[in-house]
């Protein structure tokens, strides 16, 4: 018995039309042969009344009263409700299927409640579910702590939830179904000549995914690569036959072994912060953040000074937590955008820096902040100069002719 699993988002289930999209997939899945999980997000995004945020809005969202505990069984409907409505739909088509939450699914998680953390997955419910049944419809983004509360996984959760099924099903694939038709060398909306890429390394995508390119969520692709199971990033409004971007291991697909450059990622509103060390230490700067919830990013620490960016809404907390602390004298610069130039390639690869200073710097750009590792290398501009930033390095490495 084979298994795939596909995974469905907001926007492939937002409507009938997006869901009878959805299920000529699975229909030509279990046509090819296989058995089917399907896992399905909340309804819509922001606005519809069954999506996670929709939810939290009914509850004062962060200034809410209730509990994470209690959260969680409000924010976990919204899965359910999209669960059972497709399972609805599915039996219409004459598809044999079973609805599952989480919990049902065997995932057990902590009582980390709003962002639990998956313990293990007990695959014999579904297992016995094929016995009978083609299809498995189980809700993403949940699980249910050992004394059987449910529990939420946190954003991206119901990538992570596909990811964790295929791992533990041995599926054959993981099939990520969005509104795009696959990964793309970089947001088409910013860079002209941005294009499909067929396929993509784990460590590539989850780098892009870490970086602002939000077709899947990173848990879920290092879930995949560590399990060694395939995945596919999809359009819904595709033809079942469409496959899209295949993402695997480096050595058994077909991804070019001299690619440099695989893709170039962007996050924007963020702001720069330079602080001197002369009254509080280094240690003591990632401390004050680290106690009041702030996630600092891009650092860069010298003898004398710390250099590290906040999103635009921790600055003004960050700043008032600095002045409280008499550290008066640093430097700030907003609506700053991360650029991140991501290729396994670039490992042991000479002059990919110079190439990047200098294709900024024939725009004219300025480069307020940079740092590299073994498969990335990052350049913190400002917003204002993004999209010629992101032209200008897509150009250099992955234009038309290159």
């Amino acid at each position: 018995m084979e298994i795939i699993v596909q995974k469905f988002g907001g926007t492939s289930v937002k409507d009938d039309a997006a869901r009878k999209q959805a299920l000529h997939h699975v229909q030509y899945a279990v046509d090819q042969g296989n058995k089917v999980i399907v896992v399905v997000s909340a309804i819509g995004r922001k606005g519809a009344p069954y999506a996670t945020d929709s939810l939290l809005g009914l509850v004062h969202g962060d200034q809410s009263r209730l509990t994470n505990r209690e959260l969680d069984m409000l924010v976990s409907v919204g899965e359910t409700i999209s669960t059972a409505v497709f399972t609805e739909m599915a039996r219409e088509q004459g598809l044999n299927c079973i609805a599952m939450t989480g919990h049902d699914a065997g995932i057990v998680t902590n009582d980390e409640f709003q962002n639990a953390k998956i313990l293990r997955v007990d695959p014999k419910p579904i297992q016995a579910a094929f016995d009978d049944a083609d299809v498995v419809i189980v809700t993403g983004f949940q699980g249910a702590t050992e004394d059987g509360h449910i529990t939420t996984i946190g954003r991206g959760g119901s990538d992570t939830s596909a990811a964790i099924l295929g791992a533990a099903l041995h599926a054959k694939r993981v099939d990520i179904f969005t509104d795009v038709n696959g990964m793309m060398t970089a947001d088409p909306r910013l860079v002209t000549h941005a294009r499909f890429i067929e396929a993509i390394s784990y460590e590539e995508l989850a780098n892009m995914a870490h970086e602002g390119a939000k077709v899947i969520h990173p848990r879920a692709v290092e879930i995949a690569e560590q399990a060694h199971v395939p995945m596919r990033i999809r359009s819904t409004y595709q033809a079942p036959d469409e496959l899209g971007t295949l993402v695997t291991d480096r050595t058994t697909t077909k991804i070019e072994h001299y690619r440099t450059v695989t893709g170039i990622a962007h996050q924007t509103n963020l702001t720069q912060f330079t602080v001197p060390t002369d009254k509080l230490s280094s240690s003591q700067i990632f401390q004050l953040m680290a106690q009041h919830g702030l996630s600092v990013d891009f650092i860069n620490i010298t003898q004398h000074q710390v250099v590290f960016n906040l999103v635009n809404g921790d600055a003004v907390v960050a700043q008032k937590l600095l002045s409280a602390a008499n550290v008066d004298n640093c430097q700030c610069i907003s609506d700053c955008a991360k650029v991140s130039v991501v290729g396994a390639g670039i490992t042991g690869t000479p002059g990919v820096t110079a190439r990047i200073v200098t294709a900024l710097s024939a725009q004219h750009i300025d480069i307020l902040q940079s740092t590299d590792s073994y498969t990335t290398i990052w350049v913190l501009v400002k917003e204002a100069d993004l999209k010629a930033a992101m032209n200008a390095l897509h150009d250099e490495f992955l234009g038309i002719e290159k």
